[in-house]
């Protein structure tokens, strides 16, 4: 969903001829995935940054399409709203020092914005969650100008949507549109892998993704309300349409999937196919069907964008460039606050992933613990009990932050085994300790220090822009200072944000 999209409505025989290459791209498929080389590069990894445009007081800037054209760099793309943007980080080999490589793009990208944005009165805010959005911040007035943006929401229909958060502070909110959307943003994860690996991975990347977003957690603030620490989670899949009770949660277009994988990325493009009405039935002209070039894989264009508009959590991802592989994109983990601790949260979810595929064949879990730990885990962050597999015995509960703690030594296994130098690993899953040690996620910041200010949204946003400017790690902010009276006291340090 990358591309715009030249047309906007569709007739029943566009819709008929779409879904028929759909079928025949499941065929193709099974060739290119028994095809001798295909997939089987070096592994990589890559990465999405999306952002806000916000003035030092907070104030979202509708001003993406200047900034991106100010600062002149293709890395940088429109998202949903005008005060959205999102930088697409170069792949970096898996080997040896992938973490580095990231950190010191997304920094001189964020400051390429940060120089575009000047004359805009506008700066980038990487977080979950936006605390100053409201209600008119979110309408179809604020949408890019891209067509695609409109071509989606129109397909997924201007029936009003129910959304609601519950936590420490409800929030409700109608909505007429999937531009409601554009509070969230993410950091995104793309990780190579090969074809006969596929389902290990990714069933591993389901079972690990709970964990890590716990302590990852940095979106407790929406609307102005405190409500999940990731509050983005629930937002996000609402914003998309699931208010419609009667579409079971398996089949809504954004969730976290109904069963463990068993028959690899074929299984997942199938029931793409066969479960999901496509929704932007744009053909391709020309031989759809052929390669690209001689030799090369197919494009597989109609595919590719039917998938591209399930936005399920873990997400399988074709791509046919050069000798074409398959990816599959961490779609959970949020913005922020630092790339110091975007990187250090890739570090942990990669190395997971990777030691458990190498050693489990299957979840030894029941996939509705593994659903309902993802929920947990984005309600409660480090708070939050997970249920985790404990060998032939029945799974048990343990606390998210000693989880985590317990399984970093996996984590670094997971990387040293596909190549990563041992200082980069020690470098990056030491932010991740220190993090759960100190117990401050950007969550419990964000959250501590909106209640120290009396629930000020932009006081809360300008000091949080003035810590992850430094680009320290969010466990070394110095704790928030309370307001008594007109003046400041200290909250002290350490506690918990309950």
């Amino acid at each position: 969903m990358g591309r715009d999209l030249p047309q906007r409505d569709f007739t029943d025989e566009d819709r008929e001829r779409f879904r028929a290459r759909l079928r025949a791209s499941l065929g193709l498929l099974d060739g290119l995935l028994t095809s001798p080389g295909f997939g089987a590069g070096e592994p990589t990894l890559g990465a999405e940054l999306e952002m806000f445009l916000v003035t030092r007081d907070g104030v979202p800037v509708p001003r993406n399409e200047e900034v991106r054209r100010a600062a002149a760099d293709p890395r940088l793309v429109l998202e949903v709203n005008r005060y959205n943007l999102e930088a697409n980080l170069t792949p970096v080999p898996l080997r040896p020092r992938p973490f580095t490589a990231l950190h010191d793009e997304a920094d001189t990208l964020l400051e390429a914005v940060r120089r575009a944005g000047a004359a805009h009165g506008a700066e980038p805010y990487c977080a979950g969650l936006l605390p100053t959005l409201r209600p008119a911040d979110l309408t179809r007035r604020n949408m890019s100008p891209r067509g695609r943006y409109a071509v989606i929401d129109d397909a997924l229909g201007r029936a009003g949507r129910g959304l609601r958060v519950s936590g420490e502070q409800r929030l409700r909110m109608r909505s007429d549109t999937f531009c409601a959307q554009g509070a969230a943003s993410s950091w995104q994860i793309h990780l190579t892998v090969r074809p006969e690996e596929f389902t290990r991975v990714h069933n591993a990347a389901q079972l690990m993704t709970a964990p890590v977003l716990a302590v990852a957690a940095n979106s407790p603030l929406l609307l102005g309300r405190r409500a999940w620490d990731e509050s983005r989670i629930p937002w996000y899949e609402q914003a998309f349409g699931q208010h419609r009770r009667r579409v079971a949660p398996a089949d809504r277009r954004s969730g976290f999937g109904h069963g463990w994988l068993r028959g690899g990325v074929r299984e997942l493009a199938e029931e793409a196919v066969r479960r999901y009405a496509p929704l932007v039935p744009l053909c391709s002209g020309g031989d759809w069907d052929r390669p690209l070039r001689p030799g090369g894989p197919p494009a597989l264009d109609e595919l590719r964008l039917h998938l591209g508009t399930l936005w399920w959590w873990n997400r399988p991802v074709y791509d046919p460039a050069g000798d074409g592989h398959l990816r599959i994109e961490l779609r959970a983990l949020p913005s922020g606050p630092t790339p110091a601790d975007m990187v250090a949260n890739t570090a942990l979810l990669t190395g997971l992933i990777l030691d458990r595929a190498a050693r489990e064949p299957g979840g030894e879990l029941p996939f509705a613990l593994a659903r309902e730990n993802f929920y947990t885990a984005a309600r409660d962050g480090m708070a939050a009990r997970l249920w985790w597999p404990a060998g032939p015995a029945a799974p048990v509960r343990l606390a998210a932050r000693d989880l985590v703690r317990a399984l970093l030594p996996r984590a670094a296994a997971g990387l040293a085994a596909a190549g990563v130098a041992d200082d980069e690993v020690q470098r990056w899953l030491g932010v991740v300790e220190a993090r759960v040690l100190t117990g401050r996620s950007g969550a419990h910041w964000q959250r501590r220090t909106h209640r120290a200010l009396g629930s000020d949204d932009r006081a809360t946003v300008r000091r949080y822009l003035e810590l992850s400017s430094t680009g320290a790690p969010v466990h070394s902010w110095p704790a928030p200072q309370a307001r008594v009276r007109g003046k400041a006291k200290g909250t002290g340090r350490g506690g918990s944000s309950r």
